[in-house]
């Protein structure tokens, strides 16, 4: 019993480096990363996009699927920040790790890039549905478009596509000009899953389809509503990538050249690099990763924060707000972030005011309504986490030795008071006096 317990304290001791450079929100970019593999020949075939993970500094894991060990948490704690499925064939993972493990790990706020293709098993599939994706029933389709597809293809399954989100928060600044090569499965977004989105779709004149075989009926997927990549930011902000291709991700897509169908430009080398590094950064939150302080309001004029506020006092209201740019927090610059003064609905709604250093402000009355307010800055952008910010504040009204002791919208009333008084005073003198 003594040797045991001296086991379990040598191993939380050897356990305490790793777990000391886990996720936080000071570091939010993901540092350590499982990645499961059906072959361990991925390692070699994939090694671009594994390259630049670990130059960017991360401390990959590779792990065959199945293997017995394989397990995401010990003692109660996370070994991984980051998740890669690279094993689409896989009908069940080794050791404790299985589809609700992973639905868990993303629920606690950490990342997954996940890839099929046509032998996409159930187990991925089920995955990919829990995260509102929907891959094509049948297994044997493929992606088919006959108008933008590679040059060098001959049974236009390898597409050249190049309809991506438009958002550099996601995809960067840099605009991606060649197009993406994808030769893989569809999938649909579910209609009642507002949180995933697509980042690569297909083309009008897309479809999925059995490319060996003849059709016999109408393809169930058709067009732009083929996703071809897509990625999902769930509402504790963990980020989910789900690409229809493993091949995307290869070495030999990453070098081949491409020239679209019918279009004389010719690129030689495919944006495949570029989409796939850019996207992975904004998976592992090395971009798009907001943060904000407290929120500061006070009277006009002073300096403190009041416990309560009086009705039409005038405030000032602020909030630092910083973006994650891979290495440092640096200010966050828009124009469209707001504060609610709210109270079952919102009496006031402003938009902020920055100083192009990370800090938002604005100033207002409070209004003529006394209860318990809250300020709220709700924040919703696409590729930016979501912000979600409330400081409860009471307002009360007048005390009774507030007011002004006289009224102008009074002033009517006071002179109709007045002249009664003297009319009557007149009447009576001239009622008593006059013969």
């Amino acid at each position: 019993m003594m040797n045991l317990s001296r086991s379990v304290a040598l191993i939380s001791l050897l356990l305490l480096p790793l777990l000391s450079f886990s996720f936080s929100v000071d570091n939010p970019t993901d540092r350590r990363v499982l990645v499961l593999l059906d072959d361990l020949s991925l390692k070699s075939s994939h090694s671009i996009f594994f390259s630049t993970l670990k130059s960017r500094g991360f401390d990959l894991d590779f792990k065959l699927a199945e293997d017995s060990k394989l397990a995401l948490q010990r003692y109660g704690q996370y070994l991984y920040d980051g998740l890669i499925i690279f094993s689409p064939s896989t009908e069940r993972f080794g050791g404790s790790l299985d589809s609700k493990s992973i639905a868990d790990f993303v629920d606690s706020g950490r990342d997954l890039i996940l890839s099929a293709d046509t032998s996409a098993s159930d187990l991925i599939r089920g995955i990919a549905t829990e995260c509102g994706v929907d891959f094509d029933e049948d297994s044997s389709a493929m992606v088919i478009d006959h108008s933008s597809f590679s040059d060098v293809d001959g049974d236009h399954t390898l597409i050249a596509a190049d309809d991506l989100v438009k958002s550099d928060a996601i995809l960067g600044k840099n605009k991606i000009e060649a197009p993406v090569l994808f030769r893989g499965v569809a999938h649909s977004l579910n209609p009642t899953n507002n949180l995933v989105f697509k980042v690569l779709s297909a083309s009008p004149s897309a479809y999925s389809a059995n490319p060996s075989s003849k059709l016999s009926t109408p393809p169930h997927l058709t067009g732009s509503s083929i996703s071809l990549v897509s990625v999902m930011q769930a509402r504790n902000n963990a980020r989910v990538m789900i690409s229809g291709s493993l091949q995307l991700f290869s070495d030999r897509l990453f070098r081949s050249g491409v020239q679209k169908a019918g279009s004389p430009n010719k690129y030689g080398k495919s944006g495949n690099e570029q989409f796939v590094t850019e996207l992975s950064k904004w998976v592992f939150h090395e971009r798009g990763h907001l943060k904000a302080g407290s929120l500061v309001h006070h009277r006009v004029g002073e300096a403190d924060e009041p416990a309560i506020y009086r009705i039409k006092d005038d405030l000032e209201f602020s909030v630092e707000i910083l973006e994650w740019s891979g290495k440092s927090w640096e200010p966050y610059v828009a124009d469209d972030v707001q504060v609610q003064f709210y109270m079952m609905s919102p009496y006031v709604l402003k938009t902020l005011s920055t100083d192009k250093k990370g800090m938002f402000h604005t100033s207002f009355k409070v209004p003529d309504v006394y209860g318990v307010f809250q300020f709220k800055v709700e924040y919703e952008k696409l590729g930016y986490t979501t912000l979600s910010l409330s400081k409860q504040i009471p307002v009360r009204p007048y005390r009774h030795n507030e007011y002004e002791r006289f009224i102008p919208t009074a002033y009517p009333y006071y002179g109709a008071c007045f002249t009664t008084m003297a009319g009557f005073f007149v009447f009576s003198f001239v009622y008593l006096y006059h013969k």
